[in-house]
């Protein structure tokens, strides 16, 4: 799900330690998520992430946001570019003319704060840390949580080394996103479907569509 504005050129909700992001982004996009995090709490939403792709008039701001329970509908995305358009104007922190582009954060979403390894505790996962732990960057495994600052995930390293339980430091961690399993999808769908259930009438359709970015 996507909403898209062009563009020619409050106080955020309290977080907790676990709903905070630990992962930030760095130059523009860190000044273009610093406008528009308090922005979206006043909203009702939190900043997934910001990403800045192209040049000139190619140039295009990517927004992932999300409700607190993880959820957003294309009416939400209307409703955030909306918001942020006429902010990110009187801030400027891009020069010269791009698009906004508001989208979920998908199935296969990234993991942006502690409380993503609890709530998606059981699935796969790929974990980039900025410098090696024992000669070794990247991690893939099953997620088992987060506790005292780690991440926790059982992970198939391979050869003598096999599958071991690791706690991976968050302040380590400069990448984690879920993989794209058939598990997942039928976990991702059953969750928007039970949120559904409980807030009808918003005017989206709910199909898989509506869980990818």
């Amino acid at each position: 799900m996507q909403d898209t504005v062009d563009n020619d050129q409050a106080s955020p909700a309290t977080e907790s330690a676990d709903t905070a992001r630990f992962l930030r982004e760095t130059g523009i996009a860190a000044e273009v998520a610093a406008v528009v995090e308090p922005v979206l709490g006043d909203l009702g939403f939190r900043l997934v992430r910001v990403k800045i792709q192209g040049d000139g008039r190619d140039r295009i701001v990517q927004l992932m946001a999300e409700r607190p329970d993880g959820s957003i509908t294309v009416d939400d995305c209307e409703a955030i570019s909306k918001g942020i358009s006429p902010v990110l104007d009187v801030a400027d922190p891009i020069s010269g003319a791009y698009r906004l582009e508001v989208s979920s954060p998908g199935i296969d979403r990234p993991l942006v704060r502690p409380s993503d390894f609890e709530d998606w505790s059981g699935h796969e996962a790929k974990i980039e840390l900025k410098e090696p732990i024992d000669g070794r960057k990247r991690f893939k495994g099953v997620l088992e949580g987060f506790e005292d600052g780690e991440v926790r995930i059982k992970a198939d390293l391979g050869g003598e080394h096999g599958t071991q339980h690791l706690g991976l430091p968050v302040h380590l961690i400069s990448d984690a996103k879920l993989v794209l399993t058939d598990e997942l999808i039928r976990e991702a769908l059953q969750r928007a479907k039970e949120r559904h259930s409980t807030r009808p009438g918003d005017g989206a359709e709910l199909d898989e569509d509506d869980l990818e970015d």
